[in-house]
């Protein structure tokens, strides 16, 4: 009975959650997009790509801070106090000493990519390090929790002062300060507010026990975490080390844009299904249950969206950020057939941390980072385009050794899960020839933009609809609860 009731408390949290992240995602992700768009449109590609050559300092950076203790802590049944407290000052102390290594190596930096005013934007920007680590263990407790109503409220807040005070220093001509002011002001806003919702303060406690049990988890995903990251962003290294500053700048706003709305998918189904899988790792029936829903929907918003936004991506670039950012228009159609299989690898290593099961992950990671650099190493000379194309096919084979594990521990792996996709898969077929076909015919851009969307997710939806692969009754169900 206790087993049955566990169920349904985390289907019951799972929907709740699902309800209140999409909304989240939604508000805050378009809210951010809205800010890049304007940002965009005011900034020049060499500010972008200035940014750009710290991105892999930025990504690691938050590896390293949050060191897999906020996956350890959702995933850990029993977390206490300690645990929470031992997190939190592990964090603090890990994003000071990075900072402080960043600032002395800010003028290596520099040297490297041979750019000065790398130095004291290095310098500024990754106090932003700092202030992430004040938040993580309070993001963790929200959403062990399932409260992603208050994360929403929290989030919002944050792109709310970033983005305005980003805007106000655009326009003022700031440059690429505008950027990193952007940046500091959507961290610190969130230090103020996260404490009113989660209610939560680190006790002066410290345990090492704690440490090494949450640690024991939290390395391995720390190791796969860094191997990921420095797979993501070895092109970004390369364009902005071999290429000028304005290629970078594009090949940053390309992936930019299609990692926004790659990323509002997983964020939407995949932060809600983490904590949810974990509490249902002593239950395997439920668990592979709730995971092939969780791939399911996913697949159904994240394969048309990217997609549409690849066949629409020249008018989508003229419309939104003007025709300066013309030359990534051929970098984000890959891009986004690239990123509509980043939300489902997501999933499938989710299922291995909620399992308890990291070690497998930092494998599959080893096995990226090797086809990974060998596919780099064979693009770099080519051209930024070949890098681009370089990422598609290492995202297409990554979908694959990402299901490998999954596959052989819950006997669901990638052919079972396309032949479950394949209507989704007919349906987008369908829909691409439709909008291609429209856009061929339509030369006005602003027509090609929001007519071929709309006419896109129109036929999408009947397709679905027509192939059974919408509950409509589900349908009903959430309109009647968004009225």
């Amino acid at each position: 009975m206790s087993s049955e009731n566990n169920i349904n408390q985390a289907k019951s949290k799972f929907i709740s959650g699902l309800w209140w992240n999409t909304l989240e995602k939604i508000l805050v992700k378009g809210s951010s997009f809205i800010v890049t768009v304007v940002l965009a449109r005011i900034l020049m590609p060499s500010d972008y790509g200035i940014i750009g050559m710290l991105a892999i300092f930025i990504a690691l950076s938050n590896v390293f801070i949050e060191s897999g203790f906020s996956k350890a802590l959702i995933q850990k049944q029993d977390a206490t106090d300690i645990d929470y407290s031992t997190t939190f000052f592990t964090n603090l102390f890990i994003a000071v000493l990075v900072y402080w290594i960043l600032f002395f190596s800010a003028p290596l930096i520099a040297s490297f990519y041979d750019e000065p005013l790398l130095i004291p934007i290095t310098r500024v920007l990754f106090l932003n390090i700092i202030m992430v680590s004040l938040t993580i263990v309070q993001n963790a407790k929200l959403s062990k929790a399932v409260d992603f109503k208050s994360i929403a409220k929290i989030n919002f807040a944050g792109v709310l002062v970033g983005g305005t005070l980003g805007i106000l220093a655009a326009y003022k001509g700031l440059g690429v300060w505008a950027l990193v002011i952007q940046t500091l002001a959507t961290s610190l806003t969130k230090v103020v507010v996260f404490p009113m919702y989660s209610k939560w303060f680190p006790s002066l406690k410290y345990s090492w026990n704690s440490f090494r049990n949450l640690f024991g988890f939290g390395s391995k995903l720390l190791l796969s975490g860094s191997l990921a990251v420095t797979i993501n962003n070895i092109s970004t290294i390369c364009i902005g080390k071999f290429y000028s500053v304005a290629q970078l700048g594009f090949y940053t706003r390309a992936v930019q844009f299609s990692e926004i709305l790659s990323n509002l998918v997983y964020d939407i189904v995949g932060t809600v299904s983490y904590p949810v899988l974990s509490s249902l790792q002593s239950d395997r029936d439920e668990l592979l249950n709730t995971y092939r829903k969780s791939l399911f929907y996913t697949a159904l918003l994240s394969i048309p969206m990217m997609v549409l936004i690849s066949v629409l991506a020249r008018p989508l670039v003229i419309v939104l950020l003007t025709e300066k950012w013309l030359p990534c228009v051929l970098l984000l159609q890959i891009l986004c057939l690239a990123r509509m299989y980043t939300p489902l690898s997501a999933l499938n290593l989710n299922v291995l941390n909620a399992i308890g099961r990291p070690d497998l992950m930092l494998k599959i990671e080893l096995i990226k980072m090797a086809y990974g650099v060998v596919m780099l190493t064979v693009c770099i000379p080519i051209g930024v385009t070949a890098i681009v194309v370089g990422e598609l096919v290492s995202t297409t084979i990554s979908f694959f050794v990402n299901t490998y594990y999954p596959g052989k521990l819950l006997h669901y792996g990638a052919l079972k899960m396309l032949k479950d996709w394949r209507f989704i898969i007919l349906s987008v077929l369908i829909m691409v020839a439709v909008v291609a076909g429209f856009t061929y015919i339509v030369e006005n851009p602003y027509i090609q933009l929001f007519g071929g969307a709309f006419i896109g997710v129109v036929t999408y939806l009947v397709c679905c609809i027509l192939f059974k692969q919408i509950d409509l009754s589900m349908v009903k169900g959430i309109i009647k609860k968004i009225r």
